[in-house]
Formats: structure tokens, C-alpha cells, sequence
């Protein structure tokens, strides 16, 4: 057995990295593991729609549900009906049933006319009839032999638009050619939500890799993160479909979570280096550092991890 020590970094995790396992495999992997939450991909899977059955496997496994993400994929364009803004408004009933911060919302298809039209201001209509933040996420063109097309509207990039609270997702990033640390900069306050994903951009393929398995800045982009003051949540959204097993799914998950930690942590003065900036891998600066004792992880040959303090 090796022994990880990690800060105590707000890591979450979706459940749409466990595919194609089920949700509730979701809850058990991120109690097992010690990840600080759950992000509910609404999906065609049952249990992700019913708020009950969430909020029993949340307190039954000790982990909170931190965010929604609503049902807006191609996938998922039959789950709670076809109104778009129908679907929002039973995510934002989930999310405030269950005590989660966030709902995740991908901007409009370009076919949905009338609700890409209505979107900016239908968004900012919803989020003044709660305190849930809908955070909608970046998207991406995709590349068809020679031509590119867009099917999101206004656009698949929230930069360019009026969100008050914004998803940074880098495997989109990478689909789109962009670099996830500008963006952030870009963003700087409106990002109150990390999808946190690796990718490479070279094939027309939302790769969702483990965090530092492909070409975005992934390890600059948390130490923005943790230098800048942000407060909002980093889940991890990857893509584990290819695990052999159960157990390598595991470890994948476990890899995600211990990079997340390890890279989400500021720049300290070293004063026996002449004032010079020192990265701090395994101390999260953060004003309630000194009152959090460090989390310690177990992990062995076998990929499990057991917390042991």
C-alpha cells in the first residue's frame, strides 16, 4: 500500500463517469473514495430522475448532491417531455429539493428555434425565481470534412454572451480548439462551475479524458482556480466507459480525484528562497487551511482506496 496525502479541495463527481453504470454506483464509488459530492446527470437512467430515490441514496452513503445537470443532451431530448424550459423548471425543483447549488444547462440546439431565440433572457427569467445558479455550460463546433457547423444557439460560447454564472467544461474546450485557461481568465467571476476533463481535439470526439491524459492546461487551470478565490465546485465528468472492470474504474476515478487535489492548491512565498513562489501540492491555501486537518489516502495495487485519516 502507498499513501496519498491531498488537500481538501470541493471535488465532485457526476454521475455520468460511471457509465454504464447506473447511478447509484455513482454514490457508492464517490463514498469510497472521498469525493465531496455528487453532480445528477438527469438521464434516461430511472433513478436519476426521481428526486426521492436520490435524496435516499445521498443520505445513505454520506454524500451531498451538489448539482443537477438538466436533461439536455441529444440523448436525453425525450426525458420529462420535449418543452425545453419544461425540463429546466423540474431541475430547478430537483436541485432545490435535494439542497444542490448549481444546475447545469447547455445553450439551445440550433433546431430548437423559438426556445434558442427565447434562451438569454428565458435563463435570466428562471434564475430571478431562485437561488439555484444555472450555470450554462461551453460548447463546441463540429468539424464536417471541410466546413465547420455550430448546431448551438446564440452560441456555443458563453464568453461572447450575458450569463451571470457560466460551466467551464475543458473537454469542450478542447473540441473547439480553445484553450481552457484563457477561457477561465476570460470568464473570471461568471465561472461558478467546473466541468474538469481532459481532451485532445484531434478527432471530432468529445473525449472527456482523466484529468492529465490530454493537451489541456488542466493543472494551470485549478492553480487559477485556487489562486483567484474561486468558491464554486469542480466536478469530474470523464469518460470510464472503456474500464475493464469495475476495479479500473476505480482507479481511474481515484487518479481524477488525487490530480484534482493535488494541482487545486495556491502559490506561498518561501522565504528561504528569496521570496520566491512555491507550489504547495499537499496544503489547500485557503483562509480555513489551518482548522482542516490533511486528508490521507490508501491506495493499493488493486486500485481500491481506503480513507485512513
Amino acid at each position: 500500500m502507498s499513501s496519498v496525502q491531498v488537500p481538501d479541495a470541493p471535488v465532485v463527481l457526476s454521475t455520468a463517469s460511471v457509465y454504464p453504470e447506473k447511478t447509484p454506483a455513482a454514490f457508492e464509488i464517490a463514498a469510497k473514495l472521498g469525493y465531496d459530492g455528487i453532480e445528477v446527470l438527469v438521464s434516461t437512467d430511472p433513478v436519476s430522475q426521481d428526486t426521492d430515490m436520490l435524496r435516499r441514496l445521498s443520505d445513505y452513503h454520506g454524500v451531498p448532491i451538489l448539482a443537477v445537470h438538466a436533461p439536455c443532451l441529444i440523448f436525453t431530448q425525450w426525458v420529462w417531455g420535449r418543452d425545453p424550459w419544461e425540463k429546466l423548471v423540474k431541475s430547478k425543483e430537483m436541485a432545490e429539493a435535494l439542497g444542490a447549488a448549481t444546475i447545469v444547462v447547455h445553450p439551445a440546439f440550433r433546431w430548437q428555434r423559438e426556445y434558442a431565440r427565447e434562451f438569454e433572457t428565458g435563463i435570466s427569467r428562471m434564475q430571478e425565481e431562485t437561488d439555484v445558479a444555472f450555470a450554462v455550460e461551453n460548447m463546441y463546433p463540429v468539424r464536417m470534412r471541410d466546413r465547420e457547423v455550430v448546431p448551438y444557439a446564440p452560441s456555443w460560447n458563453p464568453i461572447e454572451r450575458d450569463y451571470p454564472d457560466v460551466t467551464l467544461d475543458l473537454s469542450h474546450a478542447a473540441m473547439s480548439h480553445s484553450d481552457g485557461l484563457e477561457m477561465a481568465k476570460q470568464l473570471g467571476d461568471r465561472l461558478s462551475h467546473v466541468h474538469l476533463a481532459d481532451g485532445t481535439g484531434t478527432q471530432n470526439f468529445d473525449e472527456h479524458l482523466i484529468p492529465g491524459r490530454g493537451t489541456q492546461p488542466c493543472a494551470a487551470v485549478l492553480e487559477h482556480l485556487a489562486t483567484t478565490g474561486y468558491g464554486g465546485q469542480i466536478v469530474l465528468e470523464v469518460n470510464t466507459r472503456k474500464a475493464a472492470d469495475t476495479e479500473t474504474r476505480h482507479l481511474e476515478l481515484a487518479e481524477a480525484l488525487a490530480f484534482t487535489r493535488l494541482h487545486f492548491a495556491g502559490v506561498r512565498t518561501d522565504p528561504a528562497n528569496d521570496g520566491g513562489p512555491r507550489r504547495e501540492r499537499t496544503s489547500l491555501l485557503r483562509e480555513a487551511a489551518e482548522t482542516v486537518p490533511p486528508r490521507t489516502f490508501a491506495v493499493s495495487s488493486e486500485g481500491t482506496v481506503d480513507r485512513t485519516a
